[in-house]
């Protein structure tokens, strides 16, 4: 679905070789990163381990996906949103209601809270609280300083 999506907004789709770590795809990001302005990096694993409802692959995507985080950060992004399309917890099995947990980083912000780890729980307190998902571009963008005026 994701690959028809980015197809029909004109993205391109880059392959990873059949390599579906989230350290192979973040090194696939990594080579391609030059090209473009905007990378969209989909680990899907993250939502099948729910849908299985296997909470340790689960635990041990998202682990993987912290572990790889340097590889990504390394190439000094503008901005980088850590984030998911929905909720999609093991104990059901299926896609949920429960808010989003969301990560925002950009080089200069500054929003500080008490957050020390990434997780339902934090997020909730965090700076960003809860927000509708159609301000994480606006808000993405103007982190990056791509904006020249936010809001009205």
């Amino acid at each position: 679905m994701y690959k028809g999506v980015a197809q029909l907004l004109g993205m391109d789709v880059i392959e990873t070789g059949g390599h579906d770590t989230t350290e192979d795809e973040f090194n696939t990001v990594a080579r391609i990163w030059d090209r473009y302005d905007f990378i969209f990096c989909h680990i899907k694993y993250t939502d099948s381990r729910g849908e299985d409802g296997n909470f340790d692959a689960k635990v041990k995507v998202i682990e993987g996906v912290d572990a790889a985080l340097p590889i990504l950060m390394n190439l000094k992004p503008d901005v980088l949103v850590v984030t998911g399309d929905h909720s999609t917890p093991a104990t059901y099995k299926a896609h949920s209601w429960h808010p989003v947990p969301t990560l925002l980083w950009a080089p200069g912000t500054h929003m500080t809270d008490r957050a020390q780890v990434f997780g339902e729980r934090e997020c909730m307190c965090g700076a960003l609280g809860q927000f509708p998902a159609t301000d994480l571009m606006p808000l993405a963008l103007a982190h990056a300083r791509r904006l020249e005026k936010f809001g009205a």
